[in-house]
């Protein structure tokens, strides 16, 4: 399974660890990952989502992930999350009809 956030696509950095006598060793930094389930309103349903926590914080500071997605533009997202977003404006553009 990939280490890789679902909406940023933030992943996994490398990096040293550095001793006190300044021996260098590879590293890993893991991003902070959770799995989530987000209630989409035009879907009405619930869309379970590995996120980073940073992510998570933003999509509810945007009003939730309907209006994250529909306002974010689609080259900043990855691949399944533009797929989300095309399921959600089909879906919002029925509602409105």
């Amino acid at each position: 399974m990939a280490r890789r956030c679902d909406i940023t696509g933030k992943g996994v950095l490398v990096g040293n660890h550095v001793s006190h006598a300044n021996n260098k060793t590879k590293r890993r930094f893991l991003p902070n990952l959770q799995a989530t389930s987000l209630l989409s309103d035009a879907l009405n349903q619930m869309v379970k989502l590995r996120l980073t926590t940073n992510a998570i914080r933003t999509i509810e500071h945007n009003g939730g992930l309907d209006a994250y997605l529909l306002s974010t533009p689609d080259a900043k997202l990855p691949a399944d999350a533009r797929r989300l977003k095309r399921r959600i404006e089909k879906a919002s553009a029925r509602l409105a009809a």
